[in-house]
């Protein structure tokens, strides 16, 4: 299992979002650093609120550090602005499991919000489905015809985490 780290900053620039170009993040005990553009972040938006960045931080082998991170938002006139925060990476829930069988899927969860998020044969994404119950068929969740696999999305809303399962055959 491979552990990737979201991370998202609340994005406020006077001359707009569109002034914004690059997101760095940096755990410097580690030496370590991750650069996101402006093209290559997500950018949501959250009760009026501008939100960008990455969904899928990671190293190549082990785990996440935990510490210390610092992340520096440029501007493209090549202003900047640096906050520090700690990275704990402890979890309120255990990681999620899902099992899929004859149709049936059957999720091992006790996080408070699940949802599935669906992909086609090409592994293209379709669609997000919260899941009202634990297990089920997927015949019931009136999902498109051409989702072929989904993973299981876990999250605690209110701490803003989550668990992202590897992708399973949905029949």
């Amino acid at each position: 299992m491979r552990e990737y780290f979201s991370f998202f900053i609340l994005a406020e620039d006077n001359d707009g979002l569109e002034n914004l170009d690059e997101l760095y993040l940096y755990h410097d005990r580690e030496q370590l650093r991750w650069k996101i553009s402006s093209e290559d972040w997500v950018h949501y938006e959250h009760d009026g609120k501008d939100w960008i960045g990455s969904k899928s931080i990671a190293v190549q082998t082990g785990s996440i550090p935990r510490g210390v991170y610092r992340a520096v938002l440029i501007s493209k006139s090549g202003e900047s602005t640096e906050r520090n925060f700690t990275y704990d990476g402890v979890s309120r829930y255990p990681f999620p499991e899902i099992t899929v069988s004859g149709g049936e899927y059957n999720i091992n969860s006790q996080w408070p919000v699940n949802r599935f998020v669906t992909y086609d044969s090409s592994g293209n994404y379709i669609s997000t489905v919260v899941i009202q119950s634990l297990n089920g068929s997927f015949s019931d969740l009136n999902l498109p015809s051409s989702v072929r696999t989904a993973a299981l999305w876990a999250e605690d809303e209110i701490n803003f985490s989550s668990a992202f399962t590897d992708v399973v055959p949905v029949n």
